[in-house]
């Protein structure tokens, strides 16, 4: 399969393949819910049209050509070869995503997991405990929002904006996690740092009492971590790594 194929830019072809990339990360690192999930990317050539993975295919069945274009509403894209879309998109999972992507304009891609770490601090009360390497490295960049059912009302939208702000490290509350950033390497740096930070803290809390870190290192530990440095990647070196590994199982996800 190729852009000509497909009948897209080769801009929008690389998009495609860093994206289906992606999918096989998440898989790789155990970060799937069955069919559900998903990761939007914004198309960079393309105002206001998004990559997202086909409902009904686990993530490891996510390639560059199956892929669904979608535009702002959700509504799938017809390429420009007049190709329909084989597949659909589940609406519960774009509509927060399209809120984001719509009003914050560095949101070009968002990811969500129902990892069960994720879900087991998103259901805890007093949420992400700042008492661990990863968690002190998210100060200040976490934010939190409610549970208001499955997202598939657009209503919600305006509230989780507000709960967002510019904060791109989500815990969405009984749901899961969701990270949003400006490129793939710096959503999934982000994402990967909190579900760390869930893991640990999960296994910390069955050991009973933990030790505080002062919110003085916090800040520290925000400000020197490489994770979410430009001038270290923002997560770029991280990322190819997992992508070499996934290579060295199957790199059907290009096609």
């Amino acid at each position: 399969m190729s852009a000509n194929s497909l009948g897209c830019s080769p801009t929008e072809w690389e998009a495609r393949k860093a994206l289906a990339a992606v999918y096989r990360v998440f898989d790789y690192m155990g970060w799937t819910e069955l069919i559900y999930n998903h990761i939007s990317l914004r198309i960079p050539d393309q105002t206001g049209q998004f990559l997202l993975n086909p409902f009904g295919l686990h993530y490891s069945e996510v390639c560059a050509s199956n892929l669904v274009k979608v535009d702002v509403f959700g509504n799938v894209v017809t390429s420009s070869n007049g190709a329909s879309a084989k597949y659909r998109i589940n609406p519960a999972g774009f509509v927060p995503h399209a809120t984001i992507h719509s009003h914050i304009e560095r949101a070009h891609c968002v990811m969500h997991t129902h990892t069960t770490a994720g879900m087991a601090i998103a259901c805890y009360e007093k949420g992400l405990s700042m008492n661990n390497f990863y968690a002190a490295q998210l100060c200040n960049r976490v934010a939190y929002h409610d549970f208001e059912g499955i997202t598939i009302h657009g209503d919600e939208g305006p509230r989780l904006l507000r709960s967002l702000g510019d904060k791109p490290a989500v815990i969405l509350r009984n749901h899961g996690l969701l990270s949003w950033g400006e490129t793939l390497a710096s959503t999934f740096a982000v994402l990967w740092t909190l579900q760390r930070a869930c893991e640990v803290q999960v296994a910390t809390q069955s050991l009973g009492n933990s030790i505080p870190i002062s919110q003085t290192i916090q800040q520290k530990c925000a400000q020197d971590s490489l994770l979410f440095s430009p001038e270290h990647g923002a997560g770029e070196d991280v990322l190819n790594a997992l992508i070499r590994l996934v290579d060295k199982q199957d790199t059907s996800y290009r096609e």
